[in-house]
């Protein structure tokens, strides 16, 4: 069986862009087989993972434990998504071994100083389907397992839930809004999603619960009975003076709701937003620009040089269907 690593990043800041951030979309992980794309995903009805039981400053391996079981509840309790996950059992196995494994463990990386943590993959390239998933936290971070969070540690659970969404496969959000600092790094100033790239900082535990995004995107990778039937999917094509805009932001915001949900478009301007409760949406369209665009596409092609851009209708979401598609012009900055 043909197998490849690949590899998903939460980064603490990012590097320095022109603009500041603004609300954008989930993603999901995968790779091109033969033209098509096609996302990684676990086949499996109970995902078993295992803990490293190696201590850490603040965080016993019992207390890492319990901190992962919480997270993965998080995930496993959305109403419109299916799937499961069992702990096996605490191991000496390091994250990131090739040992048939799914491994979740504290390791030391000093020269990844802007990383909390990383999830990797061994994935069937011919079926999509996830065979083994390490994740790592970073232990030159000081870390916390308070209740409440602390002020000088980075909170253990909100990162795990994070890595975790990784961990089912989906990629970053860029649902937030993001400062330039003075040390060329990136201060998040709101976050709209757990899947946003970049940590709200220590002593935040709000990415313990997850947003409307975080729940479309794992909705749509592992769909209950019932959610495709009670949602809609819009899906259309953003163009430039004639050609298509390739990795262009495009969101669907409920005015009844208030909720963002989006997707981004590919290389022949096509979008599809997928997860939205039925009725009426508004379109904007923006382009990649609070972050390194590797952190949520393949750079190469995409176009950034256009400015912001509301469709000019509503769209409409139908209950178990798809909208017809529609196109969105942009104009160059």
């Amino acid at each position: 069986m043909s197998r490849r690593r690949l590899q998903a990043w939460l980064v603490i800041v990012a590097l320095v862009l022109a603009a500041p951030g603004t609300a954008h979309a989930y993603i999901h992980l995968g790779f091109d087989n033969a033209g098509q794309s096609r996302p990684i995903k676990w086949n499996s009805s109970s995902v078993l993972w295992y803990a490293n039981d190696r201590t850490v400053p603040g965080v016993s391996p019992s207390q890492f434990q319990a901190e992962l079981a919480q997270a993965f509840t998080t995930w496993e309790s959305v109403p419109t998504a299916t799937i499961a996950f069992q702990f096996a059992g605490f191991t000496s196995a390091m994250p990131l071994d090739h040992d048939s494994l799914s491994v979740f463990g504290f390791q030391s990386v000093p020269e990844l100083d802007r990383v909390l943590g990383s999830t990797a993959f061994v994935v069937d390239v011919i079926t999509g389907s996830i065979v083994e998933s390490d994740v790592f936290f970073n232990s030159i971070f000081a870390w916390s397992v308070a209740a409440g969070g602390d002020a000088t540690r980075f909170d253990l659970r909100s990162v795990a839930t994070h890595e975790i969404g990784h961990f089912l496969g989906l990629g970053h959000s860029a649902i937030g809004e993001t400062e330039v600092r003075t040390d060329g790094g990136r201060r998040v100033l709101g976050s709209g999603a757990v899947m946003f790239p970049i940590s709200l900082g220590r002593g935040s535990v709000e990415d313990r619960v997850l947003q409307p995004d975080d729940i479309a995107g794992v909705s749509d990778l592992y769909p209950d009975g019932n959610f495709r039937s009670d949602t809609g999917i819009i899906t259309g094509r953003v163009r430039m003076n004639g050609v298509a805009v390739n990795g262009a932001h495009v969101v669907a915001f409920n005015p009844q709701t208030g909720t963002l949900i989006g997707n981004f478009s590919g290389a022949d301007g096509t979008f599809r937003i997928a997860g939205l409760t039925p009725g009426p949406h508004v379109i904007r369209v923006e382009p990649i620009d609070d972050a390194d665009i590797d952190s949520f596409l393949d750079p190469a092609g995409v176009n950034v040089n256009f400015q912001v851009t509301f469709h000019d209708r509503l769209i409409v979401a139908p209950r178990g269907g798809t909208s017809a598609s529609f196109d969105v012009t942009v104009r160059p900055k």
